[in-house]
């Protein structure tokens, strides 16, 4: 049987299956690439009888695998409807067998390659929005800002921002875009300043936090300065969709921290009440970003819901993938002692999972782990009794369902970037 090279995602009960092309605009197969299949196939059909045995086709990549069909469903109708018109060879199936091939990892600065002078603008800039009015607080902002991070969110700002231009027509980005970036940013770091004083954290990124070296109480103007700051940005931006949607986050993170500390070492919670606690601490700020960049796009409103859902998707997936890390990465990986969430009464999916199968983890943590060992052993329950591997499962439905939240946005480098930004983070479970 023919085979294509292919990347398989297992998303539990649904498997996508990406045909690998390693082109880079992730364009459908053009003329030229159907004229090449053609010349192929007449090659190794020549003298061929029913015993035909073709060799599998690859269409070459660049060191990593990139898709051109986003689904075994149209990698087999684009094919098929080729064969419909040039003839099948004898004994070749009309349905390919699409194999799975090992590839290199995701990296976030290859990912993030196309928006890479987007990027350094906004580092540029960071420091200075924040303001020079107070040595103190510069100096508590410079302090996370330098700290190294991933710089997701704007970068997933740039990323729909250019995707959705091209729907429109739009050559270059507008300020507004740049802007939000800047502000989505601000935003997740008064946050983070603002967790690591709730989680009594002393490290951040491998240095220090800003209550450790200012104290908790310039952390927390620190942080609540840059929450005003980023608003007085925002309504700068004058558009109230955008300013409604941004600032319903700041809400959302409230909500969630009040969510949290209520439910402490409660057994009883329930996995769509993580969901939602979830979603206020982490999917809603990434959601409002991606939306919002579509906003500033002027695409159509059905086209910026879309990128919302991909943004809460994509936002409940890390989530999940970071309460699985919480139990099977060691401390050095973590920069926090392995079970720190289960250990302050945090119960997150992979505990919510095992806890319907082991009622002896309940009287555990009922017992706020207060006898020697007591965590240890929750933590081997929780992996004993298949909650890693039904919150693995969660994390790729997730991760599937923003992968199609994807498909009203032409095939660019952008929206490849988007979709290997939901692989990248599945590769930190694999």
């Amino acid at each position: 049987m023919m085979s294509m090279t292919s990347r398989s995602l297992d998303f539990g009960r649904t498997v996508l299956d990406l045909v690998a092309c390693g082109c880079s605009s992730n364009a459908l197969l053009d003329r030229s690439s159907l004229s090449s299949i053609r010349n192929y196939t007449k090659a190794n059909t020549k003298g061929s009888s029913k015993g035909f045995a073709a060799r599998p086709i690859v269409f070459g990549g660049r060191g990593r695998t990139r898709c051109a069909v986003s689904s075994v469903k149209a990698a087999e109708t684009l094919l098929n409807d080729f064969w419909t018109n040039t003839g099948v060879p004898d004994g070749l199936p009309r349905v390919l067998e699409l194999k799975e091939e090992s590839r290199m990892p995701i990296s976030l600065t290859n990912l993030f390659e196309v928006v890479a002078d987007d990027l350094s603008t906004l580092n540029q800039n960071l420091q200075s929005i924040v303001g020079a009015e107070n040595p103190v607080l510069m100096s508590a902002a410079e302090q996370i800002f330098s700290a190294g991070g991933k710089r997701m969110r704007p970068a997933l700002v740039f990323l729909v921002s250019r995707a959705t231009a091209e729907i429109v027509g739009l050559k270059e980005l507008t300020k507004e875009h740049r802007r939000l970036a800047e502000i989505i940013e601000m935003i997740h770091t008064a946050s983070l300043i603002h967790d690591d004083v709730l989680d009594e954290s002393d490290m951040r990124r491998g240095k220090e936090t800003v209550h450790q070296m200012f104290g908790t109480r310039v952390a927390v103007l620190a942080g609540d300065f840059m929450f005003a700051q980023s608003s007085w940005y925002l309504a700068n931006l004058e558009n109230l969709p955008v300013i409604k949607l941004i600032s319903q986050v700041i809400k959302d993170f409230a909500s969630g921290e009040i969510k949290q500390a209520s439910s402490l070492f409660d057994c009883d919670v329930k996995l769509d009440e993580y969901l939602i606690k979830s979603y206020y601490k982490t999917a809603s700020l990434i959601a409002a970003s991606t939306k919002g960049a579509a906003i500033f796009s002027g695409v159509d409103n059905s086209v910026a819901e879309k990128m919302y859902d991909y943004g809460k998707n994509l936002g409940l997936s890390f989530q999940v993938v970071d309460d699985i890390l919480d139990f099977t990465q060691s401390a050095e990986q973590l920069g926090k002692p392995a079970g720190t969430d289960l250990a302050k009464g945090n119960l997150t999916a992979p505990v919510i999972f095992a806890l319907e199968k082991e009622p002896k983890l309940r009287d555990i943590i009922e017992s706020e782990f207060s006898e020697t060992g007591s965590l240890d052993e929750a933590i081997e329950l929780v992996k004993s009794c298949g909650g890693i591997e039904q919150a693995r499962a969660l994390a790729k439905e997730k991760a599937h369902l923003a992968i199609e939240n994807l498909d009203c946005l032409p095939r660019t480098a952008f929206r490849l970037a988007l979709e290997d930004m939901v692989m990248f983070n599945l590769e930190r479970i694999d």
